[in-house]
């Protein structure tokens, strides 16, 4: 945190030193646009580039952005220095006023503070997390793991159908113990439902992650923890459509609007274990299946085009999904029997290591 508060004390400084010599102040933010996104293939990951602007108190255009990006910026050294986190709507209301004698409010919506948040993000180098806000709880984790989070050790294997739920401050706990081979994310809800009942983790000695979807932020520094601090291998499973593809390219490479942060939550060592298009026939699942719509079509069409994608046997599944026009979940398993996944599909892929990469 001492880091965090001097890049706080810096920003504060430089803004007094314009003043004090008269010129216009201003903050430097490297730009997150698509024009200064790029795919780094050392890293094998998504970063920004060199592009900055700057957002100047003296100007029309700028001067309302200035004010914001200074007060969000005061509230969060103000968390650190007290010690405590506090939501990003929190932050949202505790900074929304009016000016006096005006109309004028400091930030009418939210969707005006969250950007202000990220360009601190980015010009500073941290994590939202680092500046003690935090977002809604999402995504849930089953295994044979202790932590310690506040001072409270957690067993993860403890805790009855619920699992543990995870929190975006993923960064502030530690690891007591891993007993486990490998760590498997299960892209939707009922996916983690059916293999924590079945207990599968405890089963085949792996760690059970549901995103829930499009995985949270914390969801992904989980698993960069658990692939980077304790080298446990990662495999991903989502449902059988480009969403679902896309999924997995956001755990492995990162994302286009976070950018910023993907050498800090993605795991470029991250495996696609299925459901693949492939699968749908070597399982019998064809009569499972779900019409692609359109739009389903047009975006695999887009990530045949991703650099990441480029591979031939991605370029093989999403071309196949295209020629068929179908795509498929992960619960059209069930489809050969309620255990299907658990005890078959899972072990027999994993034992294959049937992976794309």
């Amino acid at each position: 945190m001492k880091e965090i508060k001097k890049e706080f004390s810096q920003l504060g400084e430089k803004v007094l030193t314009d003043i004090e010599k008269k010129e216009n102040p201003y903050i430097e933010i490297p730009i997150r646009g698509l024009s200064n996104i790029i795919f780094d293939k050392k890293t094998r990951q998504l970063s920004l580039g060199n592009k900055t602007s700057k957002r100047y108190y003296f100007n029309v255009a700028h001067s309302k952005k200035f004010m914001q990006t200074l007060m969000v910026a005061s509230f969060s050294k103000h968390l650190i220095d007290e010690g405590i986190h506090t939501s990003i709507r929190d932050m949202y209301y505790n900074l929304k006023r009016t000016f006096p004698e005006s109309n004028e409010n400091t930030f009418d919506e939210q969707t005006e503070s969250d950007p202000i948040i990220v360009d601190l993000e980015v010009a500073m180098d941290v994590l939202r997390e680092q500046l003690h806000l935090t977002t809604d709880r999402k995504g849930i984790v089953a295994g044979n793991v202790v932590i310690i989070d506040r001072g409270d050790s957690i067993d993860w294997s403890k805790l009855g159908s619920g699992g543990w739920s995870i929190p975006s401050t993923v960064d502030e706990i530690d690891f007591k113990s891993v007993d486990a081979d490998y760590v498997l994310v299960v892209e939707k809800n009922a996916g983690f439902e059916r293999l924590h009942e079945d207990k599968f983790w405890q089963k085949n000695k792996c760690i059970l992650i549901g995103t829930g979807g499009q995985p949270s932020r914390g969801c992904r520094l989980l698993i960069q923890r658990l692939n980077g601090e304790h080298k446990l291998p990662v495999y991903v499973m989502t449902d059988s459509d480009s969403y679902g593809f896309y999924i997995y390219s956001v755990i492995k490479f990162g994302s286009m609007g976070l950018a910023h942060v993907s050498d800090r939550i993605s795991t470029p060592e991250v495996k696609f274990l299925g459901l693949t298009v492939s699968d749908i026939f070597e399982y019998d699942l064809k009569k499972a299946t779900i019409k692609a719509k359109d739009v389903d079509i047009k975006r695999a069409k887009e990530l045949l085009k991703y650099e990441w994608f480029q591979k031939p046997r991605w370029q093989k599944e999403i071309n196949l999904m295209i020629e068929k026009g179908i795509k498929a979940e992960i619960e059209a398993l069930s489809h050969r029997g309620l255990k299907f996944m658990s005890e078959q599909y899972l072990p027999e892929k994993i034992k294959k290591k049937d992976f794309l990469d």
